[in-house]
């Protein structure tokens, strides 16, 4: 079986970030998502300080794609995969430097990580994809959240930098 289902194409949203080689890993990983997966959008990468550490910056992007997996599949195993096939290693400590976290932001049109209306790291570039989707808790628009969130903060876009799906 080589993962694909019966299931109907579904968008979903990913959230890409990485501060161990960072550049080429967001590479690896866009790469070995479009081998299941079709790329239709990608944010700008930004470069944002570690959250709930000191290790070095990270770099974030969102990706949107279109695949035929079902939620847990995408989730249990192609993105748990790819994070295990780039290096990421587990710990207790959730803020680890990684090589690689793959988060599902948004699948078949549910927001399902709370981190969107959060995080600037996930929201910034997000609202890149989906600048006008509305926080169905709190009514915010993403495109408001990410200007809120990024306030004050050393985020940058990195202009020198382009990935795509080779």
């Amino acid at each position: 079986m080589n993962g694909q289902s019966d299931h109907k194409p579904i968008l979903a949203l990913i959230g890409i970030g990485s501060n161990i080689n960072p550049e080429e890993n967001l590479q690896r990983a866009l790469d070995k998502l479009s081998e299941q997966a079709s790329i239709r959008q990608l944010s700008s990468i930004w470069q944002t300080p570690a959250v709930g550490s000191d290790g070095p910056d990270y770099l974030n992007l969102a990706v949107l794609i279109e695949i035929q997996l079902s939620l847990n599949q995408l989730k249990s195993h192609f993105l748990l995969g790819i994070e295990q096939d780039l290096g990421r290693l587990r710990s207790d400590d959730k803020n680890a430097d990684r090589s690689i976290d793959l988060d599902i932001l948004m699948y078949d049109g549910a927001f399902l990580d709370d981190d969107l209306w959060n995080q600037a790291h996930v929201a910034v570039p997000a609202s890149e994809i989906f600048p006008d989707c509305i926080n169905p808790r709190s009514g915010e628009i993403l495109n408001q959240a990410a200007l809120r969130l990024i306030s004050g903060k050393n985020f940058h876009k990195r202009t020198d930098l382009s990935l795509g799906n080779r």
